[in-house]
């Protein structure tokens, strides 16, 4: 089972889990908030599933997740905007629901219990690359309840092999492209106003992870077997050359799209979010699941697939590819209630 497969990484990880798993059965479950924000494909990713199910993951029903060997959980209040504008909201889905969906997949008879989190967790990072058992520092509603559930997970009386995956910064295209993410977005300035307005000094660190490498690792925790020593994993899922200063992002864009012009705030104060990633050990835990992206190549994916869409909008941050508007758009329409649940 896959919650929030409708979202941004949903597409990539139902594709990873189809082609390494053909005769898998496959069910997605999501609230459905997103799932009509689809960019340039000719056919719904759903196809590849076996089953879809639309409902709450905070009023999920126990028996659902009967007869599942794993439960990858993607569904969440995605990201710092969301996070900071649905504060309470946001603890209830990613921590309480998550948590509780766990203890369900227990109780159930799963094996495998997958966590996507976040290195945002990381918050303000001073010095070397951060390593799992390294100090969090979560400056965010998002980063702190992504914190509460690891540990929540980790709290959990049960056999269940769990993964908390510590992504780095989602980025790539998809056939639910967001563009609030810092790849992204620099990409969709080139192509609709031809500059890139780098709002931060462009010194902080970012790791980086293409989506279909995100779902690469999803697969390897969702299979992985475990002892008692590491039944319970938190692990940074990245790869060590795609630490990234802003700065470096910023004028990979402009190479690839020429003409691009780069402004940087030289006189901006320091962001409150710099960290840098260190991701050896899920190097040596899945050696045939790392990172096959590079930064190039994540960039030209979103280029041609922007271009497919015939994407040319000057204010596309007040548009439906930005999570937030959505939201605000179905609270505004009478469609959602200000606890994102649907009326």
């Amino acid at each position: 089972m896959i919650t929030g497969n409708l979202g941004y990484v949903g597409p990539a990880v139902v594709q990873q889990l189809r082609s390494a798993h053909p005769d898998a059965f496959l069910h997605g479950y999501d609230a459905a908030f997103f799932a009509h924000c689809l960019t340039g494909v000719p056919v719904l990713p759903e196809r590849l599933l076996d089953q879809q199910s639309y409902g709450d993951v905070r009023t999920i029903k126990p028996e659902l997740l009967h007869g599942y060997d794993a439960v990858i959980h993607l569904a969440a209040v995605s990201n710092d905007p969301m996070g900071s504008r649905f504060a309470d909201v946001t603890r209830a889905i990613n921590h309480d629901a998550s948590v509780a969906l766990a203890q369900a997949a227990s109780d159930a008879g799963v094996r495998n219990f997958v966590f996507a989190s976040s290195c945002s967790v990381y918050g303000v990072a001073q010095g070397g690359p951060r390593r799992e058992e390294d100090p969090v520092n979560p400056v965010t509603a998002y980063a702190s309840s992504k914190i509460g559930t690891e540990q929540g997970l980790s709290d959990l009386d049960s056999d269940m092999t769990i993964t908390c995956l510590r992504f780095a910064t989602a980025c790539g295209m998809s056939s639910r492209l967001r563009l609030d993410l810092v790849l992204n977005d620099f990409v969709a300035c080139a192509l609709s106003v031809g500059e890139i307005s780098v709002l931060s000094d462009g010194t902080p660190w970012r790791p980086l992870i293409d989506t279909t490498d995100m779902a690469r690792a999803l697969d390897w925790a969702a299979f992985r077997s475990s002892s008692s020593s590491d039944r319970v994993l938190i692990l940074n899922a990245g790869a060590n050359s795609a630490n990234y200063q802003v700065r470096d992002l910023a004028a990979a864009v402009a190479q690839a799209v020429p003409g691009t012009r780069v402004s940087i705030n030289t006189g901006a104060p320091a962001d409150s979010r710099s960290y840098q990633v260190d991701f050896s050990r899920y190097a040596a835990l899945a050696p045939d699941h790392q990172p096959q992206m590079t930064l190039a190549d994540s960039i030209k994916a979103l280029v041609e697939g922007l271009r497919r869409m015939g994407f040319n909008d000057p204010e596309f941050r007040s548009s439906q590819l930005i999570r937030l508007r959505v939201l605000q758009d179905h609270i505004k329409a009478g469609r959602l209630s200000e606890d994102l649940r649907w009326h």
